[in-house]
């Protein structure tokens, strides 16, 4: 895929939250999510701010964007952050629909700098049984009546 100096533009400025987060007890990443070449929402990662393990720089943006949009669904959109995505915001990246994505430093850069996400990759690649953190199916039969009841209503709204 080819980059234009208009990526760049965006990619520096995810940087320069990144940078900004750092001066205020944030964490080093930072992302900018742009529609139609502007800029629709920016913002850093808050974890230890916020009290928040899910305040990463791309899950911030993305919450802002969907309010400022008024959506859910951010197709069309493309997103700069400063780090590759780690699992979770590659799978709210995802989740909202985003086409493109860029970043700047990689996930060893991260480990580097004992930001290590790599133990979440090998613990999804493990089977259930074998993962650190125990996950127990239970009262599968109950849960389900929930699933019945999303599958007959006539007006929801899929997503």
């Amino acid at each position: 895929m080819q980059t234009t100096e208009q990526d760049k533009q965006f990619m520096r400025e995810a940087i320069r939250l990144a940078d900004e987060s750092v001066r205020h007890g944030g964490g080093p990443f930072g992302a900018v999510i742009v529609k139609d070449g502007e800029v629709v929402a920016g913002s850093s990662n808050s974890v230890t701010i916020d009290n928040d393990p899910t305040a990463h720089a791309e899950v911030n943006t993305i919450r802002q964007a969907c309010r400022k949009l008024g959506t859910f669904d951010l197709s069309g959109c493309t997103i700069y952050t400063s780090c590759e995505p780690c699992p979770m915001c590659l799978g709210a990246i995802y989740w909202a629909r985003i086409g493109r994505i860029f970043y700047g430093n990689t996930r060893k850069d991260a480990r580097d700098i004992e930001f290590a996400d790599d133990f979440i990759y090998e613990e999804l690649d493990r089977p259930l049984s074998d993962r650190t953190v125990p996950i127990v199916p239970l009262l599968r039969d109950e849960a389900l009546h929930s699933f019945r009841l999303w599958a007959a209503k006539e007006d929801k709204t899929e997503y």
